[in-house]
């Protein structure tokens, strides 16, 4: 069975196991200083990305990703790809997640009945998600190229 299109197809990242921990998130960021280096720091970080995502709030998005995830694609090119491409308005629910050394976490995310992981880095005194190699490649190809692949490979979901 496919995972979920909106899911896997822009958010393309490598699957990590053993997670564990199935408390909800409760840490918020204080207001003005960095987001707390924790656990529940990374799954609030990991569900605002996906809220934003599943919302259409593409741009929103993006500004959580890892240096290396905005380092591959433009913010715009970024929107373009996810207007074409993304299924928008299916929830995703952060449902474990644990630590995985210093700096880095680990979280699983829930579409439907799809459950894929997440790498989230603290960088720059916050959580960001961190693309894998695949999504990077994708991103790299730039808005017109990732959208033709995507739809060559039957993974975008556009109208």
């Amino acid at each position: 069975m496919k995972l979920g299109i909106g899911l896997v197809a822009t958010v393309a990242l490598l699957l990590t196991s053993a997670c564990t921990g199935d408390k909800p998130a409760v840490a918020q960021p204080a207001a003005d200083g960095p987001e707390p280096k924790t656990i529940e720091g990374a799954r609030a970080a990991a569900q605002t990305v996906f809220d934003r995502f599943s919302g259409g709030d593409f741009a929103g998005a993006w500004e959580l990703y890892s240096a290396a995830g905005k380092q591959a694609i433009t913010q715009d090119d970024y929107v373009r790809l996810n207007q074409a491409c993304a299924r928008r308005g299916l929830a995703i629910q952060v449902s474990s997640a644990r630590m995985d050394g210093d700096g880095r976490a680990v979280v699983i995310a829930k579409q439907l009945m799809a459950a894929q992981s997440y790498t989230m880095i603290y960088e720059d005194g916050g959580w960001r998600l961190a693309p894998a190699r695949e999504g990077l490649a994708l991103y790299r190809l730039g808005a017109a190229r990732a959208i033709a692949a995507q739809k060559k490979a039957g993974t975008c979901a556009g109208r």
